[in-house]
């Protein structure tokens, strides 16, 4: 899954990295044997899950581990020296600003020569997020997207036993929920999702039109997507303040729904058992669409590396279907080759099968370096707004001018 990182200009961190020097002596500078590949991830349990490849191959895949709060000055520092992995994990939300510091192979002439990097093998969201400028600079490894998770029992009690389908029957169910007395609230929404706010826009029919910049802001779409988001905590159907953990809420029935991706299936059902069989998922709820996010993580080649066909091999292996299903069922991330969803431990699965489901209705953000800062500077004037009683329209006006400033530097 993504998570965020601190906005630095890429400039200012390039420069700084190539004033402090080059990278750690475990990172691959050509100074490895032909048959070792050196594998950046963030997710920690890739080292043992690798062993297979290694067997099949005769090779020694050396993969290091970094959290994700440290992962984007080491790519920073990778690119600045040009010595850096083999093979790396980029997050979907990072691959504009990385693939124009030309931090990775394009792979477009080598697509043919591997069956499982064949774009048509994979949801064409995630497929979306692994062009840049024309270039094939990632191949999808898992996917990630939001749906509604909620108390059917609760929701049976005001009218929606299988979920709302639209954003009206959403507001409807969600007014009967908080009126049930004090404490009581409809749903915990996202308040530090910076992509979430973009959802809603979606769902109105707004899109993002690079070239139009800042003047994406003033449609009357986006508009509604914020008055949509605002009417949650005026009317106090989602509680502005953290309150209980999200489980503990979603138990005791005080928030009976909640967004979110398909790790916290297992959550509740480790952490809320005593409610089993009263909670299901949905997908998103429709306005002009239900569309969600596209979220996971890629594998690209580092730019530099010395060893393009192993890394491609072990990329190729990756991709395939039934490694990403073996992934699943270790780490529970989603499949991004579509044909692994056949298998019974996806297909059978209702609340799993749902995610497959919404994955067909999804949208990647805009390839834009900004578009991540973008996301939190909007957070910023929701605040402002659902706290500090912002009006809307000024609001959108002040973000606007503040979009303009960061597309313009």
């Amino acid at each position: 899954m993504n998570k965020l990182f601190k906005w630095k200009p890429i400039s200012i961190i390039l420069s700084l990295t190539l004033l402090l020097g080059a990278c750690s002596s475990g990172e691959s500078s050509g100074g490895e044997s032909d048959d070792t590949l050196n594998v950046w991830t963030m997710s920690g349990a890739l080292d043992e899950f690798v062993t297979e490849f290694e067997d099949e191959n005769g090779v020694t895949v050396k993969v290091q581990t970094i959290p994700w709060a440290n992962a984007h000055d080491k790519l920073l520092t990778a690119v600045a020296s040009g010595k850096g992995p083999d093979v790396l994990q980029i997050g979907t939300t990072w691959v504009a600003e990385f693939a124009e510091a030309g931090t990775f192979l394009d792979l477009t002439e080598h697509l043919d020569d591997y069956e499982n990097l064949n774009p048509e093998n994979f949801y064409e969201g995630a497929i979306g997020t692994t062009t840049f400028e024309e270039e094939t600079i990632a191949i999808p490894w898992y996917v990630d997207t939001r749906l509604l998770f909620y108390r059917t029992d609760l929701l049976g009690e005001v009218g929606y036993p299988e979920g709302p389908d639209t954003w009206d029957e959403m507001t409807d169910a969600s007014r009967q929920l908080a009126a049930r007395g004090e404490g009581q609230y409809a749903i915990d929404m996202p308040k530090s999702d910076p992509q979430f706010p973009f959802m809603l826009a979606w769902q109105q029919g707004w899109d993002y039109e690079v070239g139009k910049g800042s003047e994406n802001f003033n449609s009357a779409e986006f508009k509604e997507a914020i008055e949509l988001h605002h009417l949650y905590y005026e009317e106090e159907l989602s509680q502005m303040e953290k309150g209980k953990e999200f489980f503990q809420a979603f138990a005791d029935g005080s928030k009976p729904m909640f967004f979110s991706g398909p790790w916290d299936i297992g959550t509740i059902k480790d952490r809320a058992p005593e409610i089993e069989g009263q909670w299901d998922v949905h997908v998103m709820p429709e306005a002009e669409n239900n569309k969600s996010m596209m979220g996971g993580a890629h594998l690209a080649v580092f730019n530099n590396t010395e060893k393009v066909d192993l890394a491609l091999d072990f990329i190729n292996w990756m991709a395939d279907a039934e490694t990403q299903v073996e992934w699943y069922k270790a780490n529970s991330e989603l499949p991004a080759n579509m044909a692994a969803w056949e298998d019974p431990v996806l297909a059978d699965d209702p609340m799993v099968s749902t995610f497959g489901e919404q994955l067909e209705s999804t949208q990647p953000l805009p390839l834009i370096p900004e578009f991540e800062r973008l996301g939190q500077e909007l957070l910023s004037q929701l605040e402002e707004i659902n706290r500090g009683g912002k009006d809307i329209e000024e609001a959108i006006a002040d973000y606007k001018d503040t979009a303009a400033n960061v597309l313009s530097e």
